[in-house]
């Protein structure tokens, strides 16, 4: 006799009889009021029992299965499966594998930060009250005058810069011409080629004395416009930026084409070489066109080139998404700055005036955050969206402007990585021609960072009307510890190097970088020109 769990009869008709339409209401009995069901009632089998539907069939089928499972169920160890059977590694440990995401730490610090910074607008506002004034400014007539007036005749050197390589570059179309006119063979046009070289190296040793003489005026004429005449720090930084942008650009443009003139009329092939394909489309002294200078002049770099990568059209969507970023983190930061800055640094010059350590440090320490938050958002306005900006609407190719500059393990990798465009232009017109002359490398990048340091320097000095070498001073300072990220970088011992390094670079960031300078350039300021603010923290009123 077979046993009751074994009986699949039930199942086995339920297969095989004739499936009804699946019921609408549920399997069990229905209502007495229900006068649908009289309507789906299903016929009898011929054992006069109702067959079963699909998933009633199903069920019944789980059941019968579960059932004989729990009856046949094998013995087994439930509390002895090996639960450390391999060698594993914690997972904050430096050998974890694999790494860990830290996204979770990263949204905590975000939610820290924002949580932080408000609480400091609330006390910052129930001390203060609201020191944004859209009606009030601190700049002349004078200031803006002389600062339009600069900002548009900046660039005229550029156009000067071209006029001196139109005459170098039409002295090479003459020399090629009469070369090619009394040759007859490849080697003899190679000779006459050094010959006129030889004859017109004097004519470019003018044109390199005139192409100094152009940049340096830029430079001087606009330093001193801007130290003397321009009394604003803002509109003064600006056309003092510019016109080191400008004067980057110019120096480029002439020892770019210096090269390309040098490589055009040489006689040994190696110099010939030397030029990249990448420029094959637009040979010297075909280049030299007041179009080439002129994208030149709009494209988003410092380092010139006869041919850039070019992208294949212009994203309108992209452009206004660049623009809108550009101009709602300026405005984020000239809040920041007037609402919540400027009372900080005025509340901390009777620190400064009395020495008092603890409490400058504390100052210092306070000014951390807003200084950080200017500077990140100054960053991302400028670097992401104002040279995307730009290469949108050039159709610029190449757009790494900066690097993973926050990851940096060493102090090297940030300078090199935070700010591409400089980085570049150092590279190609100074560390290269430096190491190629025999300097050192390690001298040759001391020299770089020094002429940095001074660039930084007119960049914060000149429209403040400060020059103290507080700016210079502070990256004389950072060689010590570039040094000593890059020893604990390269040490293979010590495999927390890297870590230490990037505190290192943050404490330096944060702490003694920005907010230090900043510091120190305004209590100069006040000592230069007193008290230039109302009581009430209003915007400023100054010495014209």
């Amino acid at each position: 006799m077979t046993p009751a769990y074994l009986d699949t009869s039930a199942i086995t008709t339920t297969i095989s009889a004739t499936e009804v339409p699946h019921l609408p209401f549920s399997p069990a009995a229905p209502s007495v009021n229900d006068t649908s069901t009289s309507q789906h009632k299903p016929s009898l089998s011929q054992n006069g029992s109702v067959p079963q539907t699909n998933g009633v069939a199903a069920h019944s089928r789980r059941a019968s299965s579960q059932s004989f499972n729990r009856k046949h169920r094998k013995p087994s160890l439930n509390h002895v499966f090996a639960i450390h059977h391999q060698e594993k590694t914690s997972c904050l440990s430096s050998g974890a594998s694999p790494q860990p995401n830290f996204v979770g730490f990263r949204n905590l610090a975000i939610l820290v930060i924002l949580v932080s910074n408000l609480r400091l607008m609330i006390l910052n506002f129930r001390k203060y009250g609201v020191l944004i004034c859209l009606r009030c400014h601190d700049y002349s007539r004078q200031d803006v005058l002389y600062g339009s007036m600069l900002f548009m005749a900046v660039p005229c050197h550029l156009l000067v810069a071209y006029v001196i390589e139109l005459v170098a570059a039409q002295q090479v179309r003459s020399a090629i011409g009469r070369a090619k006119k009394d040759s007859d063979t490849k080697i003899e046009l190679r000779d006459k080629l050094s010959t006129e070289r030889q004859v017109i190296k004097n004519w470019w040793l003018l044109i390199a004395f005139s192409h100094a003489v152009n940049a340096t005026l830029n430079l001087m004429i606009a330093s001193v416009v801007v130290y003397k005449y321009i009394y604003h720090p803002g509109i003064g930084t600006i056309c003092e930026l510019h016109a080191v942008v400008v004067w980057l650009k110019t120096c480029s443009y002439a020892l770019t084409n210096r090269d390309l003139r040098h490589a055009r009329l040489a006689p040994q092939n190696t110099l010939a070489s030397q030029v990249p394909p990448l420029y094959a489309s637009l040979p010297y002294p075909q280049n030299i066109t007041l179009r080439n200078l002129g994208y030149f002049w709009w494209a988003p770099t410092l380092v010139y080139q006869p041919v850039y990568p070019r992208s294949s059209k212009i994203r309108w969507s992209f452009v206004i998404r660049c623009l809108v970023e550009m101009v709602s983190l300026s405005i984020a930061i000239w809040i920041a700055f007037a609402q919540y800055a400027v009372p900080l640094l005025r509340n901390s010059l009777p620190i400064i005036s009395t020495l008092d350590f603890p409490s400058f440090l504390e100052r210092l320490m306070k000014l951390s955050t807003i200084s950080l938050f200017c500077w990140l958002a100054g960053f991302y306005a400028l670097f992401q969206s104002g040279l995307n900006l730009l290469a949108e609407l050039t159709m610029f190719g190449d757009r790494e402007f900066y690097g993973d500059w926050w990851n940096s393990s060493t102090l090297k990798d940030y300078w090199i990585s935070w700010n591409k465009p400089v980085h570049a232009f150092f590279k190609r017109h100074m560390y290269v021609p430096l190491v190629e002359r025999g300097v050192p490398p390690m001298l040759a990048q001391v020299i770089v960072f020094l002429f940095s340091g001074l660039l930084h320097e007119a960049l914060v000095g000149i429209p403040t009307h400060n020059v103290i070498g507080v700016a210079f001073l502070g990256m004389l300072a950072q060689l010590p510890l570039i040094f000593l990220t890059d020893l604990l970088q390269r040490s293979a011992k010590f495999t927390a190097g890297p870590v230490i390094g990037n505190m290192i670079f943050w404490v330096s960031f944060v702490l003694v970088g920005q907010p230090l300078a900043a510091m120190l350039y305004f209590f100069a300021w006040q000592e230069k020109y007193g008290s230039v603010r109302r009581p009430d923290f209003g915007q400023w009123t100054g010495k014209k």
